[in-house]
């Protein structure tokens, strides 16, 4: 059987963080959180990576990420090119956002032909949800009806104090399959616990930090290519041409468009590790830290490389 290979979307903008927070390092030894991600994808048992990334962020991220990886397991870059649009479509020339994750996990078409899980390039996951992830990919089939998966973690441990997040806020249903899912595209953690805004900051409404959210750790076999092929076909026609410089096609947004058409399913499989991320600078102390104690606690060596 083919090992599982990891994902990894890495063609953000970095606008909330300021730079190239992806091949920013976080430890004395210049390791990024990239790296932390992809050590424990392999410790679980993950074959190959591929990075999509942006070309003209290539040869950086080759020389800081890509080859020093590529000894160890196999490397494969795919990019993400905003005039990648549907034959026809006029992009409007003010348009500098990408198009979303949906869109960059399209780039994999063709690339991609086995399980496969999908994660953030900037975000920690923990040791433990890559293994829940590798066991998943290696125990299950692509059906008739896809039956994907992802790993959900409490909102409170996904906030940061120095901004607003984006979080797909879960609903699973009594065997723990997910029902319902709903982007979030600007949720502040608050002096009675958290709140998210649908009208960019104007109003906000209280929402539980016990919830479940999705932090864009998927499992997908290749049958998810064609489902996101239609799924983005409707975007560029529909969403675009309500929004055109800044529409995005998300990945929670259209898997639960898939939920309610009874076109897939999927198993929300949890992790006791905590997440931690880079969206702002100012969360790059906390982070540095977090690492640094995982070092100390003999989870990781000094080098990984």
């Amino acid at each position: 059987m083919k090992k599982p290979t990891l994902v990894i979307l890495a063609a953000g903008m970095g606008s909330r963080y300021g730079g190239l927070k992806q091949i920013d390092p976080i430890d004395d030894e210049g390791h990024k959180i990239i790296d932390f991600s992809i050590y424990d994808a392999l410790k679980a048992g993950f074959g190959k990576v591929v990075f999509i990334i942006k070309k003209e962020n290539e040869t950086d991220f080759r020389s800081l990420v890509g080859d020093p990886i590529s000894k160890h397991m196999e490397v494969e870059y795919v990019f993400q090119d905003i005039k990648d649009v549907p034959e026809g479509f006029e992009m409007d020339p003010e348009r500098v956002k990408p198009w979303g994750t949906t869109h960059a996990l399209q780039c994999c078409k063709g690339a991609v032909n086995e399980p496969f899980a999908v994660i953030n390039a900037d975000d920690y996951y923990g040791r433990s949800a890559y293994t829940t992830l590798y066991n998943y990919l290696t125990s299950h089939e692509d059906g008739e009806v896809p039956a994907y998966a992802m790993v959900g973690y409490e909102l409170k441990n996904t906030l940061t104090d120095k901004g607003s997040v984006a979080r797909g806020i879960c609903i699973t249903n009594e065997d723990g399959f997910l029902e319902d899912i709903v982007e979030r595209t600007k949720i502040i953690k608050t002096e009675t616990g958290a709140a998210f805004s649908e009208d960019d900051g104007a109003t906000y409404t209280d929402v539980s930090v016990d919830s479940l959210v999705s932090m864009n750790m998927w499992a997908f076999y290749p049958s998810i290519f064609e489902l996101f092929d239609s799924a983005l076909g409707r975007f560029f026609k529909e969403d675009v041409a309500k929004n055109p410089l800044k529409a995005e096609c998300l990945i929670p947004t259209e898997v639960d468009k898939l939920l309610k058409a009874k076109q897939a399913t999927v198993e929300v499989l949890s992790s006791q590790d905590k997440w931690f991320g880079v969206t702002y600078q100012e969360d790059k102390p906390f982070v540095k830290a977090s690492i640094a104690a995982l070092k100390e606690e003999g989870l990781y060596p000094k080098k990984l490389w």
